[in-house]
């Protein structure tokens, strides 16, 4: 029986579509300090986790555990055994992405009493067993849960409208320099007179040739990778709203939301 004074050791791993953890605590037998095991689960995983990388595998299956475990877990010291060091490093992690933001958010709550320790996949063995012959998702597995199924009805998708690129043509306009602009490069005008009326920052830049228009819009190049749209100043509320508030984005991170524009 396990004893609640006594650390836990925890060792995980997660192997192709399936989870192993096994619990395990080391208490003194005939005056001698003995490991053994007292609790294994295992499972395959969802579907909706098949997409998982690696490291997000061996997250999730952390995540899993405590969740399983949390009777033995909750309120007591343990430690994480791991040969992956993504999950080592998890509570530390600067920048994770989005799968391993909600595992680190998910674990927080043992954050105090639990270390995760790494170990090497040559010594890592019942975990790894356990993950190699894990247990089918059914009922008669004791760590089963049932999985919510959420039927989706419709979906609506939608995009930038031709109202909003019409509304950038005509601030066109509005603006001396993007109307001169227009006629040069939208209307094909030669006429040399009309270049020299740019001020002199978008001169330099016209003749450099780094405006191009496409489908009567005028775009700024600044390096090969690098291109943004003309548009007068009223209309910049306008775009950042619909790159990243308004229904068709979906509030993007910032870097997507730079892509976007």
């Amino acid at each position: 029986m396990p004893d609640w004074k006594i650390p836990f050791k925890l060792y995980i791993n997660a192997c192709g579509e399936r989870l192993g953890a096994a619990l395990h605590q080391t208490q003194i037998i005939n005056d001698k300090p003995v490991e053994g095991p007292f609790c294994f689960i295992s499972r395959h995983i969802n579907p909706t986790d098949a997409r998982y990388e690696a490291s997000q595998m061996e997250c999730l299956c952390l995540v899993w555990a405590l969740e399983k475990l949390d009777y033995y877990l909750d309120g007591t010291v343990f430690d994480v055994i791991t040969d992956c060091n993504a999950v080592k490093s998890l509570l530390n992690m600067k920048a994770p992405n989005i799968h391993m933001l909600r595992g680190q958010v998910a674990i927080q709550e043992y954050r105090v009493n639990m270390t995760i320790v790494h170990n090497s996949g040559n010594i890592h063995k019942n975990a790894d067993g356990l993950s190699r012959s894990a247990l089918a998702n059914i009922p008669d597995d004791p760590a089963w849960g049932p999985q919510e199924e959420h039927h989706i009805e419709g979906i609506c998708v939608t995009d930038i409208g031709t109202e909003f690129f019409n509304q950038v043509r005509e601030s066109y306009k509005i603006d001396k320099n993007c109307h001169i602009l227009s006629q040069l490069l939208i209307k094909d005008c030669k006429d040399p007179s009309i270049s020299s009326k740019l001020d002199e920052t978008w001169k330099k830049a016209y003749y450099k040739g780094r405006f191009h228009p496409l489908d009567g819009i005028l775009y700024h190049r600044t390096k090969h990778t690098c291109v943004m749209a003309l548009t007068d100043r009223t209309l910049i509320s306008t775009i950042l709203h619909e790159c990243h508030d308004s229904v068709s984005p979906g509030h993007l991170s910032e870097d997507r939301t730079l892509q976007r524009l």
